[in-house]
């Protein structure tokens, strides 16, 4: 087992998503629940916690076709929303991987 880390660079987290670094920093100065930490430097540092933040925010608006407005407002008004992303995001990787596993089978 590694060991995780703390904090995340903004290019790490960019990577992960495979979006610009200035669309994070985008979202930052439109979403109240980005707060990353900043060092000495002013580089940014994102916790899992953030990172969890932006997937969502990346889900609702990538993926659902949210605008930012729609976005703020559903996790505004709806804190349960986040778990349902999570869920579905659970679910989508169980699903990747049968098919993976069916492709591997040879079916």
């Amino acid at each position: 087992m590694g060991i995780e880390k703390k904090y995340y660079s903004i290019g790490e987290v960019a990577k992960e998503l495979d979006v610009a670094t200035s669309l994070i920093r985008f979202w930052e100065s439109q979403f109240t629940s980005i707060k990353p930490k900043k060092n000495k430097g002013g580089a940014r540092r994102y916790t899992k916690e953030d990172i969890e933040q932006i997937k969502t925010i990346y889900f609702l608006v990538k993926e659902r076709g949210y605008t930012l407005q729609g976005a703020k407002d559903l996790l505004e008004s709806s804190p349960s929303s986040k778990d349902k992303i999570e869920t579905i995001e659970k679910l989508k990787g169980i699903r990747a991987f049968l098919v993976d596993l069916r492709k591997q089978l040879g079916e």
